[in-house]
């Protein structure tokens, strides 16, 4: 984990530098289609029928790389957007975790709101949805407690995924940085007795162009 983090961090530092040689590519006003690249962190949970109360809260990581297209101008600019994430996500308590590991492809509706100086701001909503590739506990007993890996395994993958992602992005020229939430909608566990859905607040940056 102090890898990922030394990783994640020298990547952002980069980011301006990066902005300052390609800066001017992205504009709210004139661009039809953008690419982005985007790194970010996220703190995930579990939510369901079943009491979460003792669960904490596990950091994950997210990698991206995503394409916008422009739809209208009609009263503010408007950009459908989309992508290929590898996300990190599940929950903790105590010593035991949960670590569920997905490629998602979200479809997000964005509006733009110039602000000055090549500034902007970007709110989003739409759906997202998850294939599993990866998954393991730490700590938890497989025969009999309801965090056994098997469960939320659908022969030999993780359980589909699906949810809502909202939340706002800030983009200065081509330096790109989002806050947002992600409501888990998919049971992801095997269960009859309950449901359980991967919740996150997520912070991503990246660049533009």
């Amino acid at each position: 984990m102090k890898k990922l983090f030394t990783a994640i961090v020298a990547a952002i530092f980069a980011v301006p530098s990066f902005a300052q040689i390609h800066s001017g590519d992205f504009s709210l006003n004139e661009t039809s289609v953008y690419y982005g690249i985007r790194l970010g962190m996220n703190a995930s949970t579990f939510s369901g029928d079943a009491d979460m109360s003792r669960l904490d809260a596990k950091t994950g990581l997210t990698l991206a790389g995503t394409v916008g297209l422009r739809l209208s101008d009609v009263v503010t600019p408007l950009f459908l957007e989309s992508g290929l994430y590898y996300t990190q996500y599940g929950a903790k308590e105590n010593k035991d975790e949960v670590n569920l590991n997905y490629f998602e492809i979200p479809i997000l509706i964005k509006a733009g709101f110039e602000l000055q100086n090549d500034m902007a701001l970007l709110p989003f909503i739409g759906p997202t949805f998850g294939l599993g590739i990866a998954g393991k506990t730490k700590g938890y007993d497989e025969n009999g407690d309801f965090y056994s890996k098997s469960s939320f395994g659908k022969g030999k993958c993780l359980r589909p995924d699906a949810a809502i992602k909202m939340g706002c992005g800030f983009e200065w020229n081509v330096v790109y940085l989002e806050l947002g939430y992600r409501f888990g909608l998919a049971n992801i566990y095997d269960s009859d007795e309950f449901t359980l859905h991967n919740n996150a607040f997520f912070a991503n940056i990246g660049v533009n162009f």
